[in-house]
Order: C-alpha cells, then sequence, then structure tokens
C-alpha cells in the first residue's frame, strides 16, 4: 500500500480529515472528480473579487475550538450576514425582526408585532404540513410574502406538499437585529475559502479531474483505508434506489458598475421570479472594485450529472438511507462522512467539528 488513507472529495471534510492525518505523519491522496479543490465552498477570484462559485458561505458557529481551528489557517473579517428579502419590488429585512414588521405593518412597538402574529397564528391541531407549521409559528401575512414563494421554489413543491418537519423553527425577534445568525462567531475569510483548503491540503497528494468510480479498484488498492465524502447511494450502485437531492444552477455576470443592489444576498420570495436570490460577492468582503459580479441562483431537481446540495429527508428517502447507512456501518476499511456519504445537510462549523472529531477516534484511538 503506497497510502494510510485515500481520501475521496476534496471538500472541507477530506481536507481536515487530511490535515489531521499528516500532522500525525499519515500519508493521504486526496481525489475530486471536480477540476479544482474546495467541493462547494470553493471561491475563485473574478475582477479582484472572490466569487463564491456555489452559493453563499458564510462561516458561523458558537464552537470556540472550531472557531479558532480555522482561524489557524486564515485571517476571517467581520462580515455578518444581513440578507434582504424582495418581495414584488417591497423590501424586508431578515430574519423577521422589528424592521420587517414594522415594514409591514408599520408598527414600532414590539408588543403590537408580537399581538398581530399571534392573532394570525393557525392554533389547534397538529401541523399536517409546511404550510399549517410555518402559519403555526409565524401567521399568514410573514407567510405570504416572506415564506411560500421562496420555499416552493427552493423544493419545486407546494408548500401543502412538503412536510411539516421542514420548518422546525422561523427565527422571529422583537428587536431591531438584522444579524442572520446568533452565533458568537461569524465571518468570512478575506482571499476566500480556497486558500484555507490548501492549508489544509498541505503535505497530501492531490489529483484532481479524478473520478474515483472509473477506477475504484485501482484506488482502492492504494490505501489502507478510504475516507468517503460522496454520494452514499452511488457508492453501493444505487442497490436501494437514488436518494433524491435538490440542485442548484448559478448565472453569474461581472456588471459595469460598482454596487447591483447594495447587500451580498437579496432572497426573491415572491413566486413569479423565476431564482430564489441574487448574491454580490464583493459585498461579502466591503469591496470597492470599479465592477461587481451578480450571481441569480436558481433551485431544480437533482439529476444525474449534477451537483447534489440539498438531501431531500422524507420519510421514504430517510429509510433508503437507513438501508445504505446498514452497509456502510459494516465496513471496515471505509470511512464514510460529509453531508453527501451522511446524507444531511450540515453547516460549515459541524462539517469541521465531524471532521476533527473523526480523525481523533481514527488517528488517536480518542
Amino acid at each position: 500500500m503506497k497510502y494510510d488513507y485515500l481520501i475521496v472529495g476534496a471538500g472541507p471534510f477530506g481536507a481536515v480529515f487530511a490535515h489531521e492525518a499528516t500532522k500525525r505523519g499519515r500519508t493521504c491522496l486526496v481525489i475530486d472528480k471536480r477540476p479544482h479543490i474546495g467541493g462547494n465552498i470553493y471561491t475563485e477570484q473574478t475582477e479582484g473579487i472572490q466569487v463564491h462559485k456555489y452559493g453563499a458561505h458564510i462561516f458561523h458557529t458558537n464552537d470556540k475550538e472550531v472557531w479558532d481551528y480555522v482561524n489557524q489557517l486564515a485571517a476571517f473579517n467581520r462580515y455578518t450576514n444581513s440578507p434582504i428579502a424582495n418581495y414584488k419590488g417591497e423590501m424586508y429585512n431578515l430574519p423577521f425582526n422589528m424592521n420587517t414588521f414594522y415594514r409591514l405593518w408599520g408598527v414600532s412597538d414590539p408588543s403590537e408585532a408580537e399581538a398581530i402574529i399571534e392573532s394570525q397564528r393557525l392554533k389547534g391541531e397538529e401541523p399536517q404540513n409546511l404550510e399549517e407549521q410555518a402559519i403555526s409559528l409565524v401567521g399568514r401575512d410573514i407567510y405570504e410574502k416572506l415564506i411560500k414563494g421562496y420555499t416552493e421554489k427552493q423544493w419545486g413543491r407546494a408548500c401543502k406538499d412538503l412536510p411539516a418537519f421542514i420548518i422546525k423553527r422561523l427565527p422571529v425577534r422583537f428587536t431591531w437585529d438584522n444579524n442572520y445568525f446568533n452565533d458568537q462567531y461569524q465571518g468570512i475569510p478575506v482571499g476566500g475559502y480556497t486558500p484555507m483548503i490548501e492549508k489544509l491540503l498541505e503535505g497530501s497528494e492531490v489529483r484532481l479531474n479524478t473520478d474515483y468510480f472509473a477506477e475504484r479498484k485501482y484506488f482502492d488498492g492504494l490505501a489502507e483505508k478510504t475516507v468517503y465524502t460522496g454520494m452514499l447511494d452511488e457508492f453501493y450502485g444505487f442497490q436501494f434506489g437514488p436518494l433524491e437531492y435538490r440542485t442548484l444552477r448559478f448565472d453569474t455576470e461581472i456588471l459595469d458598475k460598482s454596487n447591483f443592489q447594495g447587500n451580498a444576498v437579496v432572497n426573491y420570495t415572491d413566486e413569479e421570479t423565476p431564482f430564489t436570490r441574487i448574491i454580490e460577492h464583493k459585498h461579502f468582503e466591503f469591496g470597492t472594485q470599479p465592477k461587481t459580479v451578480v450571481t441569480r441562483e436558481y433551485s431544480k431537481e437533482y439529476e444525474p450529472g449534477d451537483e447534489p446540495y440539498y438531501p431531500v429527508n422524507d420519510s421514504s428517502n430517510n429509510d433508503r438511507y437507513q438501508n445504505y447507512k446498514a452497509l456502510a456501518e459494516r465496513e471496515e476499511n471505509v470511512i464514510f462522512g460529509g453531508r453527501l456519504a451522511e446524507y444531511k445537510y450540515y453547516d460549515m462549523w459541524q462539517i469541521v467539528r465531524n471532521a476533527l472529531d473523526l480523525a481523533r477516534r481514527e488517528l488517536d484511538g480518542a
């Protein structure tokens, strides 16, 4: 065996594990089918602007160990996620807070806003779908203008046909605070995420444009163990059927103007607008470049060849995943990790935490 570990996927999970393994003197081969490292947090420079090629990624966490870990790899700026919602030309602050309620109802007293929401909430029986769940949490006005259209575009299904558990809770604040996250630590690496992943992969051999499944027997023979971060159903030849995902399409353009929308992220919450949001990348780093780069984001059903983004964690898919998970748990020389291998959506800090914990168990016996 030439390597201690074959790591399939050069995204943050695989990169963190590779970093921890090489620190302990292990040898790693990291392969990825894409032409770049970083997975979905890959950033590249255009017109002096760090462009998030696969959608907005803001690092946020309450885990101080994770925050200290990533800050050893990159300097983080003070970016605070404060998205705006555009509903048919009407602009609203997110998350739902007093700025939102003042725009909706003209109220500045928190108790008045609470009373309006309470009067509109769906009460009584257990919500049977996402629409009922949302109205039971925030009332009908907020649901109709700021949730319904966006959610139906995101999932490609009517809210009445989506399970209630997708929206377990909705952030509602009766303060004038536009900070979307409550986490203590928040920011974006200065210069983008790609240099951070490069540091994590130092000491490992990296091969890009490399499809594990095209030469699976060859790659399996190169290392004592495999860390697999790809789609779990693909690893097992889809023998129980494919797991469903939603995916994204991006339409990016360079504009000959310094400022397009005045905010990094604007969500379009009406049903008629085909895209879900517009990202203006320069605002992630308080850019002052003479041009700007904007990306329109469209949600669609996953098809083979697309990049899988959001697992459709309904009961049938979760049952199918449990069948695959049972196979995975019997593997002796393959370790599975990350959102695709675990069929679960994770924030970035959770990926780092999970990879660190795995590395300690695997490499230190902790």
